[in-house]
């Protein structure tokens, strides 16, 4: 596998370092245990190979290593990597999954979270990931469906109206990268239309009070993406004001729905 040099940055969470280790963090946080759980349940093992698309934080990778050690090995690839932990047969490497050579037929199990959404060509890279895998081996996708997270409860009926505010100027931003905020309860079919035989989808969905990981990457978002939520029709003043509802003791939302899908490669497949 090789990188690309040059490489665009991802559509919506692109650029600014710091902010991206810090959306990496915090989805860590609020939603490893899950993924985790998943992988669990498809018998990954010592000696196997796995690939990690969108590797964040790399806190998925090293587990995955830890589970197919002392001979396996896992390649985790990110548009722009940062500082993960370090394990035996663990390797790191800068790769653009819509554009850079990915090997066929290489992998006991491929895994992406967050990753296809985001990109245009993502049923272009489904098919890619597929090919990825060996004859028998899985492929596991991790996505939101972030059509609905309500404000369950508020201090008052202003508040209301300013998380609304900020989740339709969230989906705006996200509308006009192309992103697919539905993605999640679309996986399962479009890996069944990929050839992946077997495929199952469990989604869950949380209940995010203040300091609650949840709810700190959505008031990271409102610096994240300061400079498209402005405009979105937002303003810094609005901006303030949300990072203040998030951290109120008396809010409460419905977190995205993340479905977690796995569909395994047919062993008689080409």
């Amino acid at each position: 596998m090789s990188a690309t040099s040059g490489l665009r940055p991802p559509p919506v969470f692109g650029g600014h370092d710091d902010h991206n280790a810090e959306q990496h963090r915090l989805l860590g946080l609020a939603f490893d245990p899950f993924t985790i759980g998943r992988l669990a349940r498809t018998g990954i093992g010592p000696g196997r190979r796995c690939l990690e698309v969108g590797a964040g934080d790399g806190g998925i990778a090293a587990w995955l290593a830890r589970r197919v050690a002392p001979t396996g090995r896992v390649v985790a690839t990110d548009i722009r990597p940062v500082r993960g932990p370090a394990a035996a047969g663990l390797e790191y490497v800068r790769h653009d999954i819509v554009r850079d050579p990915l090997p066929e037929g290489e992998f006991d199990l491929v895994h992406a979270r967050l990753v296809l959404r985001l990109l245009p060509e993502r049923l272009a890279v489904l098919d890619r990931l597929v090919r990825a895998l060996k004859r028998g081996g899985v492929l596991q996708v991790d996505e939101f469906d972030a059509t609905d997270a309500p404000a369950l409860r508020v201090p008052d009926p202003a508040a209301r109206r300013l998380y609304r505010t900020f989740m339709d100027a969230k989906t705006q931003v996200m509308a006009g990268a192309e992103v697919d905020i539905a993605w999640g309860c679309k996986a399962a079919g479009a890996m069944s239309r990929a050839g992946l035989t077997g495929v199952t989808s469990h989604r869950r969905s949380d209940v995010w009070d203040a300091g609650s990981p949840g709810l700190r990457l959505l008031a990271h978002h409102t610096r994240h993406l300061r400079e498209r939520l402005i405009r979105a029709g937002m303003t810094d003043g609005q901006l303030s004001d949300v990072r203040e509802l998030l951290a109120h003791p008396g809010f409460r939302a419905r977190s995205y729905a993340l479905y977690s899908v796995q569909g395994r490669r047919p062993k008689g497949s080409r």
